[in-house]
Order: C-alpha cells, then sequence, then structure tokens
C-alpha cells in the first residue's frame, strides 16, 4: 500500500468515527459435507442455534452477553425468535458500559435458509419511550445486522451482514452517549467486532 493510500485510508477511518460515513462488513464462516442429506440435516441444526439467541453467550470468552426479550421488554427464556423481540447485549471490554439494544425488525424461513435481521432501538425498559428517547447503541438507527445460515446443496454457510453502520454520536439519537459510542466502535471496528461475529459463524456452522 503506497502513501497516498494510507493517507486515505486514515482519512475514512476519521469520517467514520466522527460519524460522517457508514460502513458495510460481512463475517462469514462456511463447512462442506460429504453429501447433501448430511448437509440438510446440519442445517436444521444450525437453524436452531440461529434463533436460540440466549445460548449465543455461551461461546468461548471473551464473548458479549446476549438477552433475549420480548416485544414488551421482558426477558424471554424460549428458543422461539419473532419480529419485534428486543436482544440486549453486553460487550465484553474493560469498564462499565452501557448496555446495548437491538430490535427483530425481519425474519424468513425457507427449506434452506434461516435469517433474522435487527436494528439499534431504544430501551425497551427504561422510563422514556418516546421519540426522543436516545438509541442504546454505539451504531446509528440506520444501522442493521442480518444473521443468516444457508445450504447450498451439501455447503452450509453462516453470514453476518452488517449494513449502514455509523458511530451513533448524533445528539438527537445518542442522547449523552456519543463519546463512549465513539470509543465503543472504535474499539468494535478495530478488533471486537471481526472477532465476536467470526466466533459466532464459527459457532453456527461446527456442530
Amino acid at each position: 500500500m503506497n502513501l497516498r493510500k494510507v493517507i486515505d485510508k486514515i482519512g475514512q477511518e476519521v469520517d467514520t468515527l466522527a460519524g460522517n460515513q457508514t460502513k458495510d462488513l460481512t463475517y462469514q464462516s462456511d463447512h462442506t459435507y460429504s453429501n447433501d442429506r448430511t448437509a440438510a440435516q446440519a442445517f436444521l441444526r444450525s437453524k436452531a442455534k440461529l434463533f436460540a439467541v440466549n445460548d449465543w453467550s455461551t461461546m468461548p470468552e471473551p464473548t458479549a452477553t446476549f438477552e433475549l426479550h420480548d416485544p414488551q421488554g421482558k426477558p424471554k427464556h424460549s428458543d422461539t425468535l419473532i419480529v419485534g423481540d428486543y436482544i440486549r447485549i453486553e460487550l465484553p471490554l474493560p469498564g462499565h458500559l452501557p448496555a446495548n439494544w437491538v430490535q427483530v425488525s425481519a425474519l424468513r424461513v425457507t427449506d434452506t435458509l434461516a435469517e433474522f435481521t435487527v436494528v439499534p432501538c431504544k430501551n425497551p425498559q427504561a422510563e422514556q419511550t418516546d421519540e426522543n428517547a436516545p438509541v442504546e447503541h454505539f451504531f446509528g438507527p440506520e444501522a442493521s445486522s442480518t444473521f443468516r445460515v444457508e445450504r447450498q446443496a451439501n455447503r452450509l454457510i453462516a453470514s453476518e451482514l452488517g449494513r449502514n453502520e455509523r458511530v451513533n454520536n448524533d445528539e438527537k439519537t445518542a442522547g449523552d452517549r456519543g463519546i463512549i459510542n465513539t470509543l465503543i466502535a472504535a474499539g468494535g471496528w478495530a478488533f471486537f467486532q471481526e472477532m465476536q461475529w467470526k466466533k459466532l459463524t464459527e459457532y453456527l456452522v461446527h456442530l
């Protein structure tokens, strides 16, 4: 990489951390089986693991803590996921950091694919739940994450697709979380995010 490319790359990261630019990131793992039948059986197990969000917390440390909540914000101990459910995420980073909340906005299941999409949201358990409540996540409300498992013949693929990821440091959406969101996002893009989602995609395909 020449000097100009290095300078351009640094400039892009500065814009991103300032909240002026979005990123699209994809993490993926796959496993090839000896035949389609074995892969189909593995897909069913992977689909169950995909929707058992509470069990994601059992992955080897360091890993985030994932807690599934129903549309009213109450803890949910079922493996059934529906649109409107919430997920509370605690990052395993130093210091007392605020939790991050996402809400399930879409869900799709076919014979060979299962996926759901989440978007950053307000804290459903907070007293202030009106339109002025801050988005309790280090990414802005336009961001999304899609978690997917799919079977292509005898190949099983797990993916995490992050789209429109922008640091949530605008006072209108971040409230008083702007500075801490920038620090979390900087750490996430530099290290933790890649480690966490790659760990998850490996977990989903290796049974």
